[in-house]
């Protein structure tokens, strides 16, 4: 191996949220496509499932005439394909694989894969077979692909430098089918969280103090994911490259899959869709204007823009994201004598939704009615709508968890509370019904988020928070928050622009009173105050640019394609 530092001709990407929103990683992956897409010209190519057949997806648009030759030589032979391109910044190459088909030989892939890899698939339930044939059909997208342009015979000349890059175990198949069967291309593959360390979490076990003691293979059978621990191990231990996204995650790929990553792969943030100056503040303005007409409308009150809005949001995982402890802080700040402001809480966390309510779009509607918008502000209700902690109907009202700790706790945003907290269980994509602003809109008109994460790799949500200027509260077991740290060379405090609280297996209490304190402090800091914590949130997030971060994928393309290079002349 020489010292050259190997830089890949083509680069493939496969994840399950390739033109699929369903999560982190797809700001991840729609975030990074510009950086790499201005460098690779087209020589980056995303590879997702096809969920939308002949429908329109609001996330591709196709191009038929895109490697047209090999479209139709794809079709020819069996592998269904949409080629177009990605509607994010960059709008990089995707190519949608129909893995449907593969069903059928589904038995006949997991034995080839248990004899080559001793990969479990005997325990597969739910998601993991759906998973699985995406993953061998993005593989099979891959060594089609590769046949056609790139080979030494197709490209005419010298070999072409390629990596395949898999995101969590969902795609864990395919990289290994593409090992075996096209060793020349080198294997990257990213954990995000590691499956058991995430149900470990979920599950109310401890997870950190006794990480060195937790035995992976035998809690996968504890808790019932062994094919998917299986996989990810599996795939972990024979790609050319292992990744995950923070240090935290780190020590947990070492205790739960025994094996250590082979780089750490930060996520990073492109700030393109920042709004800039004169837009920043108009749609600031807009979205708190929004939210308050909101609530004043479910609950009766006129709150005006002094007061304060905090919010937390993510994925519904109520004690790993910490929305347990956040609806315990609000609880606690409530009969907190240092709070100089009213508070206005929202909880935004997409639960199983029913649909908006009726009651609220009637106040909403009347306050926008005949003259526009201006009526909103003048047309008040001083009675509150029944339950007025929540916008939208549930279908599990009665066991949400969310609803049942705020009734638990009694708190009913009554009249002469100081802070009134407000369930807005939706996807924040624009046509909600009732706030119908995306979640980036909506985001920027925050005074403070808070993020009280027990478990997050890495921890998307602080960052967007601090790229468009609000001050954030989040933990040290979020990878995000280890990270600003680090960056400040101590714990955050509000004055840095991220606050970063202690967190630990056992100490939800002290959480809960960190994040009560900090709100108040907050509430008594002057407008110069919070200028200052805005502009160091907005400096901090600049140092979390994917162009500050892309170096790490550099290395790691470079330790998978020296790997391949090496199989190339010793033929193993």
């Amino acid at each position: 191996m020489g010292n050259e530092h190997l830089t890949p001709d083509y680069i493939f990407e496969s994840s399950w949220e390739v033109c699929n929103k369903v999560g982190g990683i797809y700001t991840v992956l729609s975030s990074r496509a510009k950086t790499l897409q201005d460098r690779m010209k087209d020589r980056i190519i995303f590879i997702g499932p096809d969920f939308w057949k002949k429908k329109e997806s609001p996330y591709f648009k196709e191009d038929k005439a895109l490697f047209a030759e090999w479209q139709w030589e794809a079709r020819e032979n069996g592998l269904n394909v949409r080629v177009g391109r990605w509607t994010v910044p960059g709008e990089p190459v995707a190519i949608l694989v129909d893995f449907e088909p593969y069903f059928e030989k589904k038995n006949e892939i997991y034995g080839w894969l248990w004899e080559h890899y001793q990969v479990d698939s005997l325990h597969a339930y739910g998601d993991y077979d759906e998973a699985s044939m995406f993953s061998y059909a993005a593989a099979l997208v891959v060594e089609s692909f590769y046949q056609h342009y790139l080979s030494p015979v197709a490209s005419q000349g010298s070999p072409l430098r390629v990596i395949y890059h898999a995101n969590e175990w969902m795609c864990g198949l395919g990289a290994l089918y593409l090992k075996s069967n096209l060793p020349q291309v080198g294997t990257v593959f990213t954990t995000h969280a590691t499956s058991i360390g995430r149900s470990i979490a979920g599950n109310q076990k401890p997870l950190y103090d006794y990480l060195f003691a937790y035995n992976g293979d035998q809690m996968a059978g504890e808790l019932n994911m062994q094919s998917k621990h299986s996989i990810e191990k599996q795939t972990a231990m024979n790609v050319d490259c292992f990744t995950t996204v923070s240090d935290i995650t780190a020590r947990e790929c070492v205790e739960l899959l025994d094996k250590p990553v082979d780089v750490v792969l930060p996520n990073g943030f492109d700030n393109s869709f920042v709004p800039k100056a004169a837009a920043f503040t108009k749609k600031r303005k807009a979205a708190r204007k929004r939210l308050l007409d909101v609530a004043n409308a479910l609950l009766g009150e006129t709150l005006d823009d002094d007061t304060l809005i905090v919010s937390t949001s993510g994925r519904y995982e109520f004690r790993n994201k910490g929305i347990d402890v956040f609806v315990e802080a609000m609880n606690r700040l409530l009969r907190d004598k240092e709070l100089k402001k009213k508070v206005l809480a929202f909880i935004e966390v997409p639960g199983w939704v029913g649909e908006p309510r009726k009651d609220l779009q009637e106040r909403l509607r009347v306050g926008e009615s005949s003259s526009g918008m201006r009526l909103a502000a003048n047309k008040s209700y001083d009675t509150p709508l029944e339950v007025p902690q929540i916008t939208h109907w549930l279908h599990n009202m009665s066991h949400d968890q969310v609803l049942g700790m705020m009734k638990y706790y009694d708190m009913h945003n009554r009249k002469d509370e100081q802070v009134k907290v407000i369930f807005l269980p939706c996807y924040l994509d624009g046509e909600d019904g009732i706030v119908n602003m995306t979640y980036y809109d909506v985001v920027l008109g925050n005074d403070l988020c808070v993020y009280p994460s027990y478990y997050e790799p890495w921890g998307y949500t602080p960052l967007e928070a601090v790229a468009f200027k609000v001050p954030c509260i989040t933990t040290d077991l979020a990878g995000f928050g280890l990270w600003a740290n680090t960056v400040f060379g101590h714990n955050g405090e509000l004055e840095d622009g991220v606050k970063v609280i202690h967190r630990t297996d056992y100490n939800y209490s002290e959480v809960a009173d960190a994040i009560k304190d900090a709100v108040a402090d907050f509430s008594n800091m002057t407008k110069k105050q919070v200028d200052e914590c805005r502009k160091h949130a907005e400096q901090l997030s600049k140092k979390a640019l994917w162009s500050e971060f892309i170096k790490y994928y550099d290395e790691a393309y470079d330790i998978a394609l020296q790997k391949a290079e090496a199989r190339q002349k010793t033929g193993k």
